[in-house]
């Protein structure tokens, strides 16, 4: 088990280097619980459940669990605040303990990737994902690690529909294992940095057998 630790308000404890924020984007309450759109929250719980961090204080307008992982300490963060606002949360986070945007990491869906497809970038714009707009808008700066996890192309359906539906069968044995390597893929970046994190995981999944995942949507 990782012992939780108490940080001070400028983020530092003694021992140890400025604290990474790791944010996970998605929906709070039990409609939203599985859907899609809520990548970021189950990558965060795995990383939880893999680093024996309890993620369940309220603390600005999220749920966070503090830790230490590979002697980096951590703050992982759910926000409470619904997607669209989720950088109100984050934003709020980052001013509180003076955290710079390169020890930010967020964690979130894209339909622009191929369902359980990893994608690890160091900076980038926001593209069409709604709760990457406000964290950027926030935060004040798109220079900050995050690891986009892919669900695949909507096809014929309502995008919106399609991000806040629950998953199939199928597609829920491919999104589970996408979720634990992004989980290892964070504790990578901790552990051996975000290039190295990078070449390993930015692989593209085969997806012959699959239909319906190589178009290509904007949202809204």
């Amino acid at each position: 088990m990782v012992p939780s630790v108490s940080f001070l308000t400028d983020g530092s404890v003694k021992g140890y280097e400025k604290m990474f924020v790791i944010a996970g984007l998605g929906n709070p309450g039990k409609k939203y619980e599985k859907t899609r759109h809520n990548m970021g929250f189950l990558v965060i719980d795995r990383i939880a459940e893999k680093c024996g961090i309890d993620v369940s204080r309220i603390k600005h307008r999220a749920l966070v669990g503090d830790g230490i992982i590979s002697g980096r300490k951590v703050l992982l963060v759910k926000p409470q605040t619904y997607m669209n606002l989720s950088g109100e949360s984050i934003g709020e986070i980052m001013g509180y303990y003076h955290v710079e945007p390169e020890n930010l990491i967020v964690i979130y869906d894209d339909f622009d990737i191929d369902m359980g497809s990893l994608r690890i970038r160091k900076k980038g714009s926001a593209g069409s994902h709604n709760g990457m707009k406000s964290v950027i808008a926030h935060v004040g700066s798109q220079d900050f690690p995050r690891v986009r996890v892919g669900i695949g192309s909507s096809g014929d359906r309502d995008w919106k529909d399609f991000v806040i539906g629950r998953v199939g069968k199928k597609e829920q044995d491919i999104l589970k294992d996408a979720v634990d390597r992004a989980a290892d893929a964070v504790i990578s970046i901790l552990e051996e940095g975000i290039d190295r994190a990078m070449n390993r995981y930015n692989v593209r999944r085969d997806t012959s057998d699959e239909k319906g995942n190589d178009q290509h949507n904007g949202r809204g």
